[in-house]
């Protein structure tokens, strides 16, 4: 019994969906439901190795009973099995530590039972905390390199070298360094949303079983169940370079049996993809490609017909797949509402899905004098100097191989403040209170953002009962000299108005009037 040569790619292309998502501008709810998908099917492909792997050790067993020197072969058979439980239910322990600290999994309103939503999916504290900084992520790479050693001890001496390089357990140190990250693990998991990482050690986990059946595959070999016997169940696998393709791209699918026989081998096969026979390559594996020109859901069916090369009978496995043809899409949207104002700092979110970061391009045209600027964090900041008139917008561009977008905006100054005396915009006021205030000042009421409005002047007017107005002309907030004497002459009867109030704001050029206020004194 056999299984390809590389059950690595599997899934290695599959991470495709997870990379891009990571290199994306902004990680959008689209893109968390992206790596739900993704480890959904790595569960269900770890779930398939071990079912194909199942079979095995009762068929190399088998063949090792033909021959008394074939034993050594089927004494590899448990301790393969072994190590690979063992490293699995390391990684899984990971999985389910992080899981847990992060509060577990959210449960449905109605019911109140789990659902499979992750409380903490967008926490990157706990994986960066303890995969980098505690050094958990270097003690999987040491896992990792170790048991790979450990696995290619159950190759014959002589065939090290052409079979070890069949094993999917392994650290690719030329890329971490080559970025200069400071770590394998800093490559992988700082600042990595558990949503994102979990996929990450699904992998791990994957390359561990791809792994496992590489061994039994080779034993296998060894005891010639690999050429002398047809199995009697068989599974068709179809491992696709991307589960969701963007349209114009080429879907690409290798459609194979678990127990593969190659073109070379005496058993005879033939696959076909809808009525379509495609050519079997000498490892078993045919290519099945499909062009994407539209989106939505697309399926296909596959079927496998097998000769046993001893009876000559011939035993058909069918099974049907199906892959989601997408568009490369960008959101860009205000973090606080839906338009820029002047002399503030205005925060913007740009999600590019499908998109890898480096290849996205973002600038401001039209109206407002706008001009935006990349954060550290991967969001934006945009900053405008004038008000854009009837029928003007300001315009966020993004551009990208295979894509254009454009988003309009406003631009507006700042909001009007209400000028406040003792938190009060006008009414009646003892005697005292109103004494005891040191001006008016300037309130921006319902304004998202962190900006402080100035008052700059206003005339203030007392009026007695019975006598002349008596007026002072203020500059600044606070009173001045004139104004303060008139002040602390209120007494119960007389009325202050506070006429010709001016403020300014960030990115005002010059004052502006706001609203008056008129004061009762009891």
């Amino acid at each position: 019994m056999s299984i390809p040569k590389e059950p690595r790619q599997i899934m290695i292309n599959i991470m495709y969906l997870v990379l891009t998502a990571l290199l994306a501008l902004n990680v959008s709810a689209e893109i968390f439901n992206a790596f739900k998908v993704v480890d959904k099917s790595m569960e269900r492909s770890n779930l398939a190795l071990d079912q194909s792997n199942d079979k095995m050790p009762k068929a190399i067993k088998d063949g090792a009973k033909k021959k008394e020197s074939l034993a050594v072969y089927a004494e590899r058979v448990d301790p393969t099995r072994q190590l690979s439980t063992e490293f699995d239910g390391y990684i899984q322990h990971i999985i389910d530590t992080m899981i847990n600290i992060t509060g577990g999994y959210l449960n449905d309103p109605e019911t109140g039972l789990p659902t499979e939503k992750l409380k903490g999916e967008k926490e990157k504290n706990v994986t960066t905390r303890l995969l980098v900084d505690k050094g958990v992520g270097e003690a999987i790479k040491a896992k990792i390199l170790e048991y790979r050693d450990k696995y290619t001890k159950f190759f014959d001496t002589a065939d090290v070298s052409k079979f070890s390089k069949d094993i999917s357990l392994s650290i690719d140190d030329e890329t971490w360094k080559k970025k200069k990250k400071k770590s394998w693990a800093e490559m992988n998991f700082n600042h990595m949303p558990l949503q994102a990482a979990i996929p990450i050690l699904r992998k791990i986990q994957n390359d561990n079983k791809n792994t496992e059946a590489t061994i039994l595959n080779y034993l296998a070999g060894k005891v010639g169940t690999t050429t002398d016997a047809v199995f009697e169940e068989f599974m068709v696998v179809s491992a696709a370079k991307k589960s969701y393709v963007i349209k114009g791209d080429t879907y690409e699918a290798d459609i194979f049996l678990s127990a593969a026989a190659g073109s070379d081998s005496k058993t005879s096969i033939s696959i076909n993809v809808d009525g379509r026979s495609l050519p079997v390559g000498a490892d078993g594996v045919a290519k099945y490609t499909a062009a994407t020109g539209s989106v939505g859901i697309r399926k296909y069916n596959a079927s496998i017909n097998v000769t046993n090369p001893v009876t000559g009978e011939t035993n058909t496995f069918k099974n049907e797949f199906e892959y989601e043809v997408g568009e490369r899409s960008v959101s860009v949207s205000a973090t606080k509402m839906n338009v820029f104002y002047m002399g503030v700092p205005n925060p913007v979110e740009v999600s590019a899905a499908g998109v890898p970061s480096n290849q996205v391009q973002v600038n401001m045209s039209g109206g407002g004098g706008g001009s935006i600027s990349r954060n550290s964090d991967g969001t934006f900041t945009v900053t405008v100097t004038s008000q854009t008139k009837k029928d003007e917008f300001a315009y966020i561009n993004v551009s990208a191989p295979g894509l254009t977008a454009q988003k309009a905006f406003r631009t507006k100054r700042i909001p009007d403040p209400a000028a406040k005396l003792s938190n009060s915009g006008g009414g009646a006021m003892s005697s005292g209170e109103f004494k005891a205030q040191r001006g008016l000042f300037a309130v921006l009421e319902n304004f998202d953002f962190d900006a402080k409005c100035e008052i700059i002047g206003y005339q203030l007017v007392r009026v007695p009962r019975r006598q002349d107005p008596q007026p002072a002309t203020n500059r600044g907030g606070p009173y001045g000299a004139e104004a303060k004497a008139i002040v602390d002459q209120a007494k119960a009867g007389d009325t202050y108005y506070f006429e010709d109030v001016k403020a300014k704001c960030p990115g005002d050029a010059q004052g502006r009037n706001i609203n008056q206020l008129v004061f009762k004194i009891n």
